[in-house]
C-alpha cells in the first residue's frame, strides 16, 4: 500500500513554485436594479422583476440556450453556434461611476450598456471568479461565467446616450477605461423570478494563484 502511494506521489512531484490557495467565502449582496432588453436591441429598460428560465431572461435580447460566436471567440469562425454562457449581464454602480469619471461623464446608466442586474454589496464585482454562485432569496441561482470585456458597441451606446461631442472617440475610449470594471456575465443554473431589492448570498469558490 505504501509503495503504491509513493508511486502515485512520484507522478505528482512537489511543484517548483508553490501555489497560493484562497479559501472559498460567502458575501451578502442585494439586487439593486433589474433590466430587460427587447428582442431586437441590446439596450435594456428597468423592470421590477426578472422571469428566468434555463434559457435566460424570458424575451430578453440575450436569451437562449445557445448563441453565435463573435469577436470574443477568435478560436471559432464567426457565427458558430455555441453554448450561451452570457445570458445575463451584471454590473455594479460603484464601478460604473469610476468609468463615467474616466470618460468625463456625470453618469453611465446600466441600461446604456445592456446590463440586466445591478448588484450592491460585492466589492470589486468585476473580479468575481468564474464559478461564483449567486443564490437569490426567493430561489433563483445564477452562475458567473467570466468577466465581461468592454467593447466599442457599448462604448458607442454610452457616447450616443450621453450626447458626447465625438461619438467615435467615446466608443473607442470605453474599452480602454472600463477594463476590469464592466461587470460579469452569468447564466441561469436554477430558474425562477428575481425582484428588485431581493437579498443575494454569493458563494465565491476556492481559487489558486501560481507564484511568479
Amino acid at each position: 500500500m505504501i509503495q503504491g502511494r509513493n508511486a502515485i506521489m512520484d507522478l505528482f512531484p512537489e511543484a517548483e513554485k508553490p501555489v497560493e490557495i484562497i479559501p472559498a467565502k460567502k458575501l451578502a449582496a442585494r439586487a439593486a436594479a433589474l433590466f430587460v432588453a427587447p428582442a431586437d436591441h441590446f439596450q435594456t429598460s428597468p423592470v421590477e422583476e426578472l422571469r428566468l428560465g434555463f434559457d435566460g431572461i424570458l424575451g430578453d435580447f440575450h436569451a437562449g440556450s445557445t448563441r453565435r460566436s463573435g469577436g470574443r471567440e477568435p478560436w471559432y469562425p464567426r457565427g458558430t453556434e455555441m453554448r450561451n454562457e452570457r445570458q445575463l449581464s451584471i454590473v455594479a454602480a460603484d464601478e460604473l461611476a469610476i468609468v463615467a469619471e474616466r470618460m468625463g461623464l456625470p453618469v453611465i446608466k446600466p441600461e446604456w450598456i445592456g446590463a440586466n442586474l445591478v448588484i450592491e454589496g460585492v466589492p470589486h464585482l468585476s473580479m468575481l471568479p468564474a464559478g461564483t454562485l449567486l443564490f437569490f432569496k426567493d430561489g433563483v441561482t445564477l452562475k458567473v461565467d467570466a468577466q465581461n470585456g468592454p467593447c466599442r458597441i457599448a462604448g458607442r451606446s454610452i457616447a450616443e446616450n450621453a450626447d458626447m461631442a465625438d461619438i467615435e472617440a467615446g466608443a473607442l475610449l470605453f474599452p480602454k477605461v472600463a477594463k476590469r470594471l464592466r461587470g460579469v456575465v452569468a447564466w441561469v443554473e436554477k430558474p425562477g423570478t428575481i425582484s428588485v431589492g431581493e437579498e443575494i448570498s454569493a458563494r465565491v469558490p476556492e481559487q489558486w494563484i501560481y507564484q511568479a
